[in-house]
């Protein structure tokens, strides 16, 4: 029959970094029950003292990770005084960085890693709807898009919406074919989060004929003629100027980097973003 035992993980975050680390070294213990009570958001004194007293009430094991050197002081000096078994996981480590760096770190923020792992998880989801909305895979779902590209064949419409996935925002591109009709949805969104791309006529034959020969296929076809360019061009010039809400960038031979750069100024503009990020 295995003993049971309790652990109670003071945080000021999550927990989850203690709970990790508790749950491995516990792997060591198998004869043990041990019920872990994580208490998230611990920042007063007042909770502190509670939740030790409560700890004391259970005879529990005492982990916490605390980022503010006076509660974890306060944590210390309850548990010596209450005879309560504890371990500080992470004032040894700052204590031992601050060493380390050189400095002494008097003002620590609570929390911050859950906002570091957010904004992860913000960019993998813009990532893979990006992925899924790129050259026109999926039309569907249009509105849940931060910011909607639409231009012809060879405009940097993938290029930027990767870029700009890697930063957060969700990013459709639409393209411009002659021929196929556009998906209503594109209408029908919020107008100010799509962005037109156009770009010369030499530069883009240049970029055609080049890709042609990289895949070893006949540069002087219908796809990299000048007269044809001209066309897709024209009726991507008529297209946006029937939709004047949508901002026009000529990306003939600007970096990538300038022209994601002042996208996100346009669209957060627009949009109400003041610093320019989404997060």
């Amino acid at each position: 029959m295995n003993i049971s035992k309790s652990v109670y993980i003071i945080s000021d975050g999550t927990g989850e970094t203690a709970a990790a680390m508790i749950r491995a070294a516990l792997v060591q213990y198998p004869q043990f029950d041990v019920n872990m009570h994580r208490c998230k958001n611990a920042r007063t004194e007042n909770q502190i003292e509670s939740l030790v007293f409560e700890a004391k009430e259970a005879e529990a094991f005492i982990a916490f990770t605390v980022v503010s050197p006076s509660l974890r002081e306060k944590i210390t000096k309850l548990c010596l005084e209450k005879n309560i078994p504890f371990i500080d996981l992470l004032g040894p480590l700052l204590n031992t960085f601050d060493l380390f760096f050189g400095i002494k770190t008097d003002q620590f923020h609570a929390g911050i890693l859950r906002n570091v792992d957010a904004d992860y998880f913000k960019r993998i989801e813009a990532i893979e709807y990006t992925v899924k909305h790129d050259d026109g895979k999926v039309t569907k779902n249009l509105n849940s898009a931060d910011i909607i590209l639409v231009g012809i064949s060879r405009t940097s419409k993938t290029p930027l919406s990767i870029f700009l996935s890697h930063k957060g925002w969700k990013v459709a591109n639409v393209p411009l074919v002659l021929g196929n009709p556009l998906p209503e949805e594109l209408f029908t969104v919020d107008q100010r989060k799509i962005v037109a791309l156009t770009i010369d006529i030499d530069s883009l034959q240049k970029i055609r004929r080049n890709r042609l020969e990289k895949f070893g296929q006949d540069p002087g076809g219908e796809y990299a003629s000048q007269e044809h360019i001209l066309k897709e061009l024209d009726y991507a010039s008529d297209l946006f100027k029937k939709n004047k809400k949508w901002p026009v960038f000529n990306v003939t031979d600007r970096a990538l980097e300038e022209t994601a750069t002042e996208i996100i100024r346009i669209v957060s503009t627009r949009l109400g973003y003041p610093t320019g990020s989404l997060f």
